[in-house]
């Protein structure tokens, strides 16, 4: 089931960017799976809105490629496309190294600067027991690294295809033996740009992103199946308004 948004007056293109912002949450948190089929009138009916933000929301997040038209008869969650999901991962690594050559070649006073948050979570202080924490610390760990390295064009480009490729990360920070790997080799990351080793730290990177790319390809049903949250009791939701 999808999570409701909070309750909400306004502008009609604000309702919709509710909307937009709850599917989207539903997707990544795996409560609307790859594959599953749903239509205008259920969605609005659950969220307690109207068809026309519900259909904006929709049209915006097939142009993001979240989903797509089932036959002009309703809707789906597009189903995972393998390739382009590889596709973005090796993106993300030309972009990754590129900002780790940069931070390499930062005065070191700089570079420890920018970077101090990270090493406190990743280096100083002890592991959360909460995976869903260390998925969320994960994907700020890149976003920050490629933002420190001063390029706002790259980082914003960065930002987006973290976004796209969220639903595999959070999949990934099911298993504790990838939370530990995570830890040392965010650590090992660090050190190695923090003593200004570009190869080192290029190379950590490298292999630390190409095992979540081989992760792509063992996702099956079962383990999506295995992700998806238990509903929340009906009084524990808030809902939108019924407006327009």
């Amino acid at each position: 089931m999808m999570t409701p948004t909070p309750k909400s007056k306004g502008r009609p293109e604000a309702l919709a960017e509710k909307v937009y912002q709850a599917l989207k949450q539903d997707i990544f948190e795996f409560r609307l799976m790859p594959g599953d089929r749903f239509s205008e009138n259920e969605i609005a009916e659950r969220l307690e809105v109207s068809r026309t933000p519900v259909r904006q929301a929709l049209f915006w997040l097939e142009r993001e490629g979240y989903v797509e038209v089932w036959f002009r008869s309703g809707w789906q969650v597009k189903p995972f496309d393998f390739e382009y999901f590889e596709e973005l991962y090796d993106f993300r690594t030309v972009l990754e190294r590129e900002a780790v050559r940069r931070l390499c070649a930062m005065p070191p006073l700089a570079c420890a600067e920018v970077l101090a948050e990270l090493k406190r979570f990743w280096i100083d202080t002890p592991r959360p027991d909460d995976g869903r924490i260390v998925s969320a610390k994960d994907e700020a760990f890149h976003t920050t690294l490629v933002a420190a390295a001063g390029n706002q064009e790259m980082a914003r480009v960065h930002a987006g295809l973290t976004e796209k490729i969220r639903i595999i990360r959070r999949l990934d920070f099911t298993r504790e033996d990838r939370v530990e790997a995570t830890y040392l080799e965010h650590a090992q990351i660090l050190q190695a740009i923090f003593r200004q080793h570009t190869d080192e730290a290029q190379r950590i990177l490298t292999g630390h992103i190409a095992v979540s790319k081989a992760e792509v390809r063992k996702i099956t049903l079962h383990r999506l199946q295995q992700a998806r949250p238990q509903p929340a009791a009906p009084e524990e939701a808030d809902t939108i308004h019924r407006r327009g």
